[in-house]
């Protein structure tokens, strides 16, 4: 090949300089003198006549650098721990490599029975510092009952810089059913008779009587509830005005949750649906701490920053291990 013709193929291949003097010069000291059959060749004068221009070319601009991913916090739910994540830990570190990702080991197994705001505390002390440490912002994934533990923490906390609020199959408005769980804590109560015990100041010690909601006692659960009446804005208190703008601080709301989990009920209570006095679900928009805006759907709604992301198919206990949910409705918000 003659020296136009080789530099004509460089360029129409998009090759760099290297590669370009690799062919140049090297290649033809190399035609088969191992072998005995020729001696090197030195190279086209034209080649020779470009090098000095050749060797003045800006160098090759740097690979861009990927920005790193925003640290992950992951909170657990009722009678969980952090081994329970395994999968969900293994997903975030295939998909998105180099995340920083906590999942907090704090109120494990009966201990998640504790008061919420017992567990609201000790969760925020554990969150404080990684947010510190993450101008950027950090992601919360939150399942089951760690998704109220997760909202609370966002109303009371001053500065959190949470930017997705990952709502992982969690009874956002309440709980009104009976599951193995109830009957385990409870077990000569239905839950029709089960108020009598949960809107008690001796129920209340309890996390799951914490968002117990009765539809047929509405009086009886906005007085006496000591947690999701509060956080949802339903009774007025001191603190409603400043945990509102509070939790307006996020960036962004994803609700999951799927008529198959099994446990929520109703399971439309993982997108703020919930029972009217009928038992007829009411979906979000036409519940009253919407409609009043109360803690501040509405206007998280209205700028589009809530992801609803329904799936069937999922028991309560698969949501954080199952790899289609978390590619569909996990991964993509994870910035």
């Amino acid at each position: 090949m003659g020296g136009e013709s080789l530099i004509a193929g460089c360029l129409f291949r998009g090759e760099g300089v290297l590669s370009f003097l690799s062919q140049a010069l090297i290649a033809p000291f190399s035609g088969g003198s191992m072998l005995g059959l020729r001696g090197p060749q030195l190279p086209p004068a034209g080649i020779l006549l470009l090098l000095p221009f050749l060797l003045l070319l800006p160098p090759a601009a740097p690979a861009p650098h990927r920005a790193s991913y925003k640290p992950v916090i992951v909170v657990h739910g009722l009678f969980d721990s952090s081994y329970s994540f395994r999968h969900l830990l293994e997903y975030i570190n295939e998909t998105h490599p180099g995340t920083v990702v906590t999942v907090l080991d704090l109120f494990d197994g009966r201990e998640s029975l504790r008061p919420l705001w017992e567990q609201v505390q000790g969760f925020g002390e554990a969150v404080a510092p990684i947010m510190a440490q993450a101008p950027q912002g950090v992601h919360l994934i939150c399942y089951s009952q760690g998704g109220l533990v997760c909202r609370a923490l966002l109303s009371v906390m001053d500065e959190h810089n949470v930017d997705s609020f990952i709502s992982l199959s969690s009874p956002q408005m309440g709980q009104y059913g009976d599951t193995d769980y109830l009957k385990w804590l409870f077990p000569t109560s239905m839950r029709s008779n089960l108020y009598r015990i949960c809107y008690s100041p001796w129920g209340q010690g309890f996390s799951i009587c914490n968002y117990w909601h009765d539809p047929h006692h509405d009086d009886l659960y906005l007085n006496a509830s000591s947690f999701l009446a509060l956080i949802n804005g339903e009774r007025d208190h001191p603190n409603a005005t400043a945990w509102r703008k509070n939790f307006l601080r996020v960036g962004r709301l994803v609700l999951i949750g799927g008529p198959d989990d099994g446990v929520i009920t109703p399971w439309q209570s993982s997108f703020f649906g919930f029972y009217d006095a009928n038992e007829t679900v009411l979906e979000m928009e036409e519940q009253l701490v919407y409609l009043r805006d109360s803690f501040g759907l509405k206007t998280l709604l209205a700028r589009g920053a809530i992801v609803r992301c329904p799936m069937a198919g999922i028991s309560h206990t698969a949501w954080h291990s199952n790899r289609t949910l978390y590619e569909t409705c996990i991964e993509p918000w994870l910035s």
